[in-house]
């Protein structure tokens, strides 16, 4: 009988310390996840710009609407080329804080819903998560959430199809 409760106790130690296990944040933070992906090398490259890399590093948890170098590519043309200069650093910096929500918001949060969020840069975006034919789809002032819930360690990472300015 003794053996029997001593081995439910180490069972129920071994599953608790695996529940822990899986709980802890695992993988890359969101500069890495941004980083590792080809699509984001116009806003890695902005992040660097803006002196930005060690904040999204650091702990969060963070929202980012992560514009893709196709939506940075829709600005009109040497927008982005002047963002970059030295001399635009605080513009850029606000731009970028723009995108970025304290706090860990997934789709699942705001679908069905519609909110003004507050942003980094002390502006609010308008999230709405009633958007499309169906209501399915989530909408980030005028930018569509083309891939949401690309988890980091220190936040989450929605995909946009738009640069959002303040």
């Amino acid at each position: 009988m003794k053996r029997r409760t001593s081995m439910k106790l180490l069972g129920g130690a071994a599953a608790l310390l695996a529940l822990t296990a899986c709980a802890q944040p695992q993988g890359d933070d969101i500069v890495d996840i941004a980083a590792g992906n080809p699509d984001f090398s116009t806003l890695v490259a902005a992040v660097q710009a803006a002196g930005l890399v060690d904040t999204l590093k650091s702990d969060g948890p963070f929202t980012v609407f992560a514009p893709t170098n196709a939506a940075f590519a829709a600005l009109p043309a040497g927008t982005l080329d002047s963002l970059l200069l030295p001399e635009n650093k605080d513009t850029l910096t606000s731009i970028l804080t723009y995108h970025v929500v304290p706090g860990q918001v997934t789709a699942g949060d705001v679908l069905g819903t519609r909110q003004n969020v507050a942003t980094v840069n002390g502006a609010t975006v308008d999230v709405n998560g009633q958007a499309g034919k169906l209501g399915t789809g989530v909408k980030v002032n005028d930018a569509n959430v083309t891939t949401a819930d690309i988890f980091a360690t220190n936040g989450v990472i929605h995909v946009i199809d738009k640069v959002l300015l303040p």
